[in-house]
């Protein structure tokens, strides 16, 4: 099936998904869905009652008994199979995916790929528990052991830029541990997601009430928290978010991952390979329309005369992207996810100009003939800005490259760690294997990059943050294995 078939494509009003079911909401709360390309409506998505909410939670939580009791190999035989169904169903599910949130169909697929590579590390992480822990005559005739034992239902809240890869990062893993789920999409782009428990529920059919979905806002998300038969919550989204989601479920005495924004730097030493540096620089700032949390924000040169070559490179290919609809062939960078965001990053290019930096190039002109009404912002780089301009220091999440000048690496360190409150990522370009060594022993943020643009952790592990942009102490990922267990410590004497 070509990808241009999803175009036309509409999917209606949404529905829940709770103890095997897809059920129609009685809410009166309904949201439009858009597709960002074309700027059309594509679905409406339900804001869940409370009762839904508690539908789906106790299902869950009926669910988990005998669930958790079911063997490790036999759970483990569902994550195959969800392995398998994501793989058959992968260009069909990019293409959703694209269709409600705007990145390309490359991006998309990358996405998928990462989804993929959790579930085969859920399943790894269930074959290594397995094995178990003892020590035998610890003191005599006293052995000792431990096993790591499921909580109950978790729920699992899902930011609008990635609407399958970040569920993907947590329930797996809950699941093969014998906990159950519920998900709640963003109410930005909910259908991915919903196709994906769609095919789920055809093809892998995994017990009623293990996996549900309910739609919603900010208040379905704090239901969950709330929730007395929820054991913890995985958050991805922006930082005031997971602040807020953070202390709701301290109050409430639950676990809590809250992985928040960033304001990522990229520096960029004399010696690095241009060649190497430029496109990837390029795909940091300016890949998935800089939605994500490992986007490029402050580009960061130390500089000894080789700043304006640098510069006219990188905007000499930030000016040719080709910029389109995310489903159309060649298309290297797609709209924002709505026009608030693209309003948003609109009125962060006006301030840098009022602050008085220099804008090398606007992208907030563009327009895309073929779909008038698209969400379509180009690429924006601002040279002579200043670590305490807004547009330095607060996140734009969007197509927005800020040119910073340094002196000295140490400089550019030291710009890092005490200019911005956020901590998810740095990057160093670099030739020299002294200057790498020294940025990554002294920088302090939870993603570092040596010559790589975005620092993306793989499945294996987990996906760290520092200061504003996490909150918790395990992360998303292969660290949720002890997020989703509690340990249980046996001394026997015979």
């Amino acid at each position: 099936m070509q990808a241009q078939y999803f175009l036309g494509l509409s999917f209606g009003r949404l529905r829940n998904f709770v103890n095997g079911v897809w059920m129609d909401s009685r809410t009166d709360v309904w949201r439009p869905v858009y597709d960002p390309g074309a700027g059309r409506v594509i679905a409406e998505v339900p804001y869940a009652t409370d009762e839904e909410v508690n539908s789906a939670v106790e299902a869950a939580a009926e669910a988990f008994e005998k669930w958790s009791r079911t063997p490790f190999l036999e759970r483990v035989k569902y994550l195959f199979e969800i392995k398998h169904v994501l793989e058959n169903h992968l260009d069909e599910l990019a293409a959703i995916n694209t269709l409600n949130h705007g990145k390309t169909l490359d991006e998309s697929r990358g996405d998928l790929r990462r989804a993929i590579e959790n579930v085969d590390a859920a399943i790894a992480a269930a074959y290594t528990l397995a094995k178990g822990e003892m020590l035998h005559e610890v003191s005599p005739r006293i052995d000792e052991y431990s096993v790591k034992e499921p909580l109950g239902v978790f729920a699992v809240i899902s930011p609008f830029n990635f609407p399958i890869m970040i569920p993907f990062w947590f329930f797996p893993y809950a699941i093969a541990l014998g906990n159950t789920v519920v998900i709640k999409p963003s109410d930005i782009t909910p259908v991915p997601m919903a196709r994906v428990m769609e095919i789920l529920q055809q093809e892998v059919k995994l017990p009623p009430g293990v996996l549900n979905l309910v739609h919603g806002g900010k208040e379905t998300a704090e239901a969950l928290v709330k929730h007395p038969h929820v054991k913890g919550v995985c958050f991805v989204g922006s930082t005031p978010a997971a602040r807020n989601i953070y202390r709701l479920a301290g109050e409430h005495g639950k676990r809590c991952i809250a992985q928040g924004g960033a304001k990522n730097y990229i520096v960029v030493m004399p010696d690095a390979d241009m060649d190497v540096t430029t496109p990837a620089t390029v795909s940091s700032f300016f890949g998935n329309t800089g939605q994500r949390c490992l986007a490029g924000s402050n580009l960061l040169v130390v500089d000894n005369g080789f700043k304006k070559s640098f510069l006219d490179k990188f905007s000499r290919r930030s000016r040719e992207l080709v910029i389109g609809h995310g489903l159309l062939p060649g298309v290297e960078m797609g709209p924002l996810v709505n026009k608030a965001a693209m309003t948003r990053v609109k009125n962060y290019v006006e301030k840098g100009v009022e602050e008085g930096a220099r804008l090398l190039l606007d992208g907030t002109e563009v327009r895309i003939q073929d779909f008038p009404d698209g969400f379509y912002l180009g690429a924006n780089i601002f040279d002579e800005v200043t670590p305490d301009m807004t547009i330095a220091r607060e996140e734009i999440f969007g197509p927005v490259a800020s040119v910073i000048t340094a002196s000295s690496l140490d400089e550019a360190i030291e710009t890092v760690n005490t200019r911005t409150d956020y901590g998810n990522m740095a990057c160093i370009f670099t030739s020299s294997g002294s200057n790498a060594a020294k940025f990554i022993k002294n920088v302090n943020a939870g993603n570092i990059g040596v010559n790589i643009g975005v620092a993306a952790p793989a499945a294996y592990f987990p996906f760290a943050g520092r200061k504003n942009s996490f909150y918790g102490v395990l992360h998303g990922q292969i660290d949720s294995v002890d997020f989703f267990t509690d340990k249980k410590v046996v001394i026997t004497r015979w």
